[in-house]
């Protein structure tokens, strides 16, 4: 449930605003979690694509072009897999850029928690709490107890009275319209490349590797699963998905070791889109948000912890990435930290500022 922070909001929206079927966008999410589980033996996160899930709500796509688009991104991305355009741009960036990749999302991330914590605050401080002291218990995991929590408040404040309606729903096959894919792919699909290299594909890559060495998972792997979850999902009615470093950092912290993390979380996605159905989406948006911000903080600073051990050259580079990457866009940011590279390389510094490139 660590990564359930980055799911809630964008689920609420592609249901309410673009009409997606709650049980296909749950039950797919769902089945994916169990095959990555099953596959990588790790928590390896599933999450929407963030550029086409906000563009959609934002533009109030259609179900069919949200369905869409992930046929479009999942054929790029196995496209780009078999160029081995992937691995290529996996040898030419430096760790200490993906540092900076991850630092501009743990800001990111952090500012989306603290407007969440906002109408609320005593409920996030409250929460981050819970957090610190119950991280790593064994007999009462912060997370668990979090969400326990969240639905009792819910209920007691009334606000999923009413609105619960059980039954049983489930995703129904459908081809995608070939105008749909390249619509969405225009509107917002060719954007969410880059993000999805940087964030999903390198940045996640390398997290691996620093929290399970001995677990290591290639650039390229990365590349055509996402590719491949994607078009079976848009064949059912699912949305956009992609792996991620802030998901992965989320679920490390509150405690996920294993894949079964994924077996369980999508287990849970399951019940919850075929039992729920139509009245999920009411549910979820009755959930507090300040204990999904509390959880998102946290996340945040799990993130944007490993640039602290840079020094030199690097932190520098590390720095412009994250700047330009928050002012603009983490896609934007990382071209930065490729040409700050270049440009310190090229000069040839000596002394400190030449360390480390």
């Amino acid at each position: 449930m660590g990564d359930f922070g980055t799911l809630f909001p964008l689920a609420i929206g592609l249901i309410v605003v673009c009409g997606m079927d709650p049980a296909a966008l749950f039950v797919m999410m769902g089945l994916t979690n169990i095959v990555t589980g099953l596959v990588y033996r790790l928590p390896m996160p599933v999450e929407p694509m963030k550029v086409v899930s906000v563009a959609a709500i934002a533009q109030g796509w259609t179900a069919s072009m949200v369905a869409s688009s992930g046929l479009g991104l999942g054929l790029v991305w196995v496209a780009l897999y078999f160029s081995g355009l992937v691995r290529r741009l996996a040898r030419v960036t430096p760790t200490y850029l993906i540092r900076g990749v991850q630092l501009a999302l743990g800001i990111l991330l952090a500012r989306q928690a603290l407007d969440m914590i906002a109408p609320e605050p005593w409920l996030g401080i409250l929460a981050v709490v819970v957090i610190v002291l119950l991280r790593e218990s064994r007999h009462a995991p912060a997370a668990l107890v979090l969400m326990g929590s969240g639905l009792l408040i819910a209920g007691m404040r009334g606000d999923v009275v009413g609105k619960v309606a059980l039954g049983l729903s489930l995703p129904r096959f459908g081809v995608p319209a070939w105008r749909d894919v390249w619509r969405s792919m225009v509107l917002a699909g060719f954007a969410q490349v880059p993000l999805t290299v940087t964030n999903a594909v390198l940045a996640t890559a390398t997290m691996i590797r620093d929290l399970f060495p001995e677990k290591a998972v290639s650039e390229g792997r990365l590349a055509l699963n996402t590719g491949l979850m994607n078009i079976a999902s848009s064949f059912f009615g699912g949305m956009p998905m992609c792996h991620g470093s802030g998901g992965l950092a989320g679920q490390y912290y509150f405690g996920a070791r294993t894949g079964g993390t994924n077996i369980l979380e999508g287990l849970i996605e399951i019940g919850l889109g075929v039992i729920l159905g139509r009245s999920l989406a009411a549910v979820l948006a009755a959930f507090p948000t300040a204990i999904i911000g509390a959880m998102m903080l946290m996340v945040a600073a799990q993130l944007a912890r490993p640039v602290i051990a840079l020094r030199g050259a690097p932190l520098v580079v590390a720095l412009v990435t994250a700047g330009v990457g928050v002012v603009t866009n983490m896609a934007i940011g990382f071209v930065a930290g490729l040409a700050a590279t270049a440009i310190l390389r090229r000069a040839r510094l000596r002394g400190p500022l030449s360390q480390g490139l």
